[in-house]
């Protein structure tokens, strides 16, 4: 006789059964809720994934008055950075029986307050705002929502919880490796000055030097444009003055490809004569770069993650404090410094 998850969908009794416990005590358990020794807990979990459990949304809503939904709002329309901080926020929220929602919003302002309102019509939990750019403000009001609100790489101001990679932190890893390698002429090209991101890199840039007892290589920070040709430009620049440099710490890793680009033109090694280290750890960027590109991480899906739980956390109603929250980047090191 083949047992009832093998006919149709299997029930919360069917899990209970499974389990030998009660139906109160599997739902605790698959609600993280509770208090149950780990043994039990983690025979409910076992029991309803061999049955291929899934509870029903709608009767669980309707008990809990929640959608077990939430939305994440971003202005970035090409997914470089919302998109792996949507897989962190996924990963924080699947064990907990919450889905996600994906809007993105355009620079008009009206369609994105639609985004919003369609939002808040489908009755979500909460809503995770995922931004490009910390410094620019999304083209919508949050103002008087009813579900609590996160933000990831973007401020929400002093009373919301926002989640942002320590900028500075990551230029500081960057400089210190190259310095740890022996470099001494530690050259900057970034991005516009405009950006705070780029100011807050070239501060870690020059905290770094700082530390190791080193002058900022060059004209100071090179701000310029977020591209590989401003790459190219630079190195003509750099390469214009009395003394090269023996390493270039780059603001991202479009602007680092083309430093390592036009170093390879002019028949300059690298690592051998200069050593270059971008900053993104974008994959597609990073990893074809020849040679391989040293890059700083900032760890989006950490981001991502921890700004689901923290909804998580308010959507069970525990108070959560504001404020900005800086998660720590990590170096990848390659064959550009190296490695």
């Amino acid at each position: 006789m083949p047992r009832r998850a093998d006919r149709e969908r299997a029930t919360i009794r069917d899990v209970a059964a499974e389990a030998g416990v009660s139906i109160a005590t599997v739902s605790k358990a698959l609600n993280g809720r509770g208090r149950m020794t780990a043994e039990t807990r983690e025979r409910v979990l076992g029991a309803a994934k061999a049955l291929n459990f899934r509870p029903n949304a709608l009767a669980r809503g309707l008990h809990t008055k929640r959608s077990f939904t939430v939305g994440l709002l971003t202005d970035d329309v090409y997914g470089r950075f919302a998109l792996p901080v949507m897989q962190g926020v996924t990963e924080g929220l699947i064990d907990h029986g919450v889905s996600v929602f994906l809007c993105a919003l355009e620079e008009n302002p009206v369609l994105a307050q639609s985004h919003l309102d369609a939002l808040i019509e489908k009755q979500v939990d909460g809503i995770v705002v995922a931004g490009r750019r910390v410094d620019r403000i999304l083209p919508v009001d949050f103002g008087g929502l009813t579900v609590p609100v996160v933000h990831v790489m973007s401020e929400g101001g002093a009373d919301r919880v926002s989640f942002l990679p320590d900028e500075e932190q990551g230029a500081r890893a960057a400089v210190a490796h190259l310095a740890g390698l022996g470099r001494r002429r530690i050259a900057h090209v970034t991005g516009p000055e405009r950006f705070r991101v780029a100011r807050e890199r070239a501060e870690g840039w020059q905290a770094a030097l700082a530390e190791a007892g080193l002058r900022p290589h060059g004209p100071g920070a090179m701000y310029g444009r977020w591209s590989e040709a401003w790459g190219h430009e630079a190195v003509a620049a750099l390469w214009a003055g009395p003394e090269a440099p023996d390493a270039v710490f780059c603001g991202n890793d479009q602007i680092a490809r083309g430093v390592t680009d036009a170093l390879r033109e002019r028949g300059v090694r690298v690592p051998g004569d200069v050593a270059v280290v971008g900053f993104d750890n974008w994959e597609i960027v990073a990893g074809e770069t020849r040679p391989p590109l040293s890059s700083v991480d900032m760890n989006l899906r950490e981001l991502g993650r921890q700004a689901g739980l923290a909804l998580l956390q308010q959507i069970n109603g525990a108070e959560v404090v504001p404020g900005v929250r800086r998660l720590p980047c990590t170096l990848k090191v390659r064959a550009s410094s190296g490695a």
